[in-house]
């Protein structure tokens, strides 16, 4: 009887779905791996002009209880001949990181020479020196372009490619070329092994950057908000320099371009804490009344610890006010620009194809845009 009465409350049981808990602290690790062989000047510079914007979309991702997931990116560079023979003409740029100035610098740092492009190893060499997350509920990306046969080198794509596929990273392909050519030479075949995208982009593409009416406020927010950065350590001082510079790289491809960059500064993406004591501050209090008086900007040597607090006080809030006017303005100028692109306009760039196969595997995990 007991028996009975335990089938039958198992079958009504069953009968109803219970909702999975919500997956909590979520993150975003993309690896990016860029060959830099001669021909590939294109590539490296749509990665240039087009971070920020790649940046903003990644920002704009919400888990399902309404938090914000943590970004992180990392940088490799392959098929140069100015690299190591013996490692495989492979080098890591950067570690997954969220300074994102860094991330600009390294890759404003990058030019192209020669080439053996060995696409296995570079995916292989990724996947054993990152610090993956080994939570089934972050979205691990890996993205690798470039235009030679996918099948280079002395590691094989399909094991490198099963090695993610464990580690429950998804490789995502981007040929530099004829779609066909692409299948032709397995990089469609590296993207299916784990479920990837396999994507052809023109990489000599110039990027359309369409001017908007909202873009001279934004940069005048821009220079405003700098000035909320207050530094701290032995590297502070640099580091702010850092920031400016990478604004002045941005711009380097056009004020657009330097505008995407305000926007992802405005965004929870932008994390400084390592060196500026808004960021630090919200981390642990305890910072600013640690950090050394001889590595403070002019303005705060010789506070004392309560006249410090109340200047990062008014900093923060200084911050999150012009933040919040350019997200604000920065909604009316993606309606703009979305009414003003041209139609011509496909997934034939570098940030249309991760910025589509990221939405794609991002529903996966629960992300939302």
């Amino acid at each position: 009887m007991l028996t009975l009465v335990s089938v039958i409350l198992f079958w009504h049981l069953s009968a109803f779905t219970f909702p999975a808990s919500p997956p909590k602290d979520q993150s975003i690790q993309i690896a990016l791996l860029l060959d830099t062989s001669n021909s590939m000047d294109g590539l490296i510079n749509q990665a240039k002009s087009q971070l920020w914007k790649i940046v903003n979309e990644l920002a704009a991702a919400k888990c399902t209880d309404g938090k914000r997931p943590a970004i992180k990116i990392a940088l490799y560079e392959y098929g140069n001949d100015n690299l190591s023979s013996q490692e495989g003409y492979i080098r890591q740029v950067s570690g997954l990181t969220d300074d994102l100035d860094l991330i600009s610098e390294k890759l404003f740092s990058l030019s192209t020479n020669g080439g053996n492009e060995f696409c296995g190893q570079v995916i292989n060499s990724s996947l054993r020196q990152l610090s993956w997350s080994t939570s089934s509920n972050d979205l691990k990306m890996i993205f690798i372009a470039g235009n030679e046969p996918f099948t280079q080198g002395g590691i094989a794509y399909r094991t490198a490619c099963g090695l993610a596929r464990e580690k429950g990273v998804v490789v995502n392909t981007i040929f530099c070329g004829p779609f066909d050519e692409g299948m032709r030479t397995n990089w469609k075949d590296g993207a299916d092994i784990t479920g990837g995208s396999y994507m052809s982009i023109e990489q000599n593409r110039k990027t359309v950057y369409i001017p908007s009416p909202y873009d001279d406020r934004i940069s005048t927010l821009n220079e405003k908000l700098n000035r909320t950065y207050v530094y701290y350590g032995s590297n502070g001082a640099s580091k702010k320099e850092l920031q400016a510079a990478q604004d002045s790289n941005a711009e380097t491809y056009g004020q657009a371009n330097k505008v995407e960059r305000a926007v992802s500064k405005s965004s929870h993406a932008y994390r400084n804490s390592s060196w500026d004591l808004v960021d630090a501050s919200k981390e642990n209090e305890a910072i600013v009344a640690k950090a050394k008086d001889d590595e403070l900007p002019k303005e705060m040597k010789g506070m004392s610890v309560p006249q410090r607090q109340q200047y990062v006080k008014e900093k923060a809030e200084e911050r999150a006010a012009i933040q919040s006017e350019i997200q604000s303005l920065n909604k009316k100028r993606q309606e703009y620009i979305h009414s003003h692109t041209p139609k011509e306009e496909s997934d034939t760039s570098l940030d249309a194809a991760m910025i589509k196969a990221i939405k794609e595997m991002a529903a996966q995990k629960s992300l939302h845009f």
